[in-house]
């Protein structure tokens, strides 16, 4: 089975973005090459929906097939509020929580981020994980793009 990675809005930005757009690029050179499903969230379109229009238009570039979509539901919005009420990050960063949440309940395989800040940042990690596990919910993997190419065998 292919492997489902849960994209959120950076990796998107990442393609187009100097510092990242060497990994972001061969991520989705990934996707193309039929190794990987993207995981993508009507988040992820709202978000997108102020980004600069070959920001917005990358994912067009793809089939459909290519994609896996989900919706934000009440169980999200309600383990999202969660990761806050725990003290995993603040009130600004919600919609982060958001995207978490999504590729949590949704039991991606990895969830790609730039966002160092507040997703791929070890403490945050741990904490998003003990709210999971005290819920009942399974452990989640989040790493950077540069994490997820293939660097061959050598």
């Amino acid at each position: 089975m292919k492997q489902r990675i849960y994209i959120d809005t950076s990796v998107v930005g990442g393609y187009f973005d100097e510092e990242f757009k060497e990994a972001t690029t061969a991520l989705f050179q990934r996707l193309e090459n039929g190794e990987i499903t993207f995981m993508v969230s009507d988040l992820l379109d709202l978000e997108l929906i102020n980004a600069p229009q070959k920001v917005r238009e990358l994912l067009y570039n793809y089939s459909a097939d290519k994609f896996f979509r989900v919706e934000l539901t009440e169980e999200a919005i309600k383990l999202a509020d969660t990761y806050i009420s725990e003290n995993v990050v603040g009130k600004t960063s919600l919609e982060d929580c958001r995207h978490i949440a999504l590729a949590t309940i949704n039991k991606v395989d990895v969830l790609a981020s730039w966002n160092f800040k507040h997703i791929v940042n070890l403490d945050r990690i741990k904490g998003y994980n003990s709210v999971n596990l005290k819920l009942g919910y399974q452990m989640i993997e989040i790493r950077s793009p540069k994490d997820l190419i293939n660097y061959g065998n050598d």
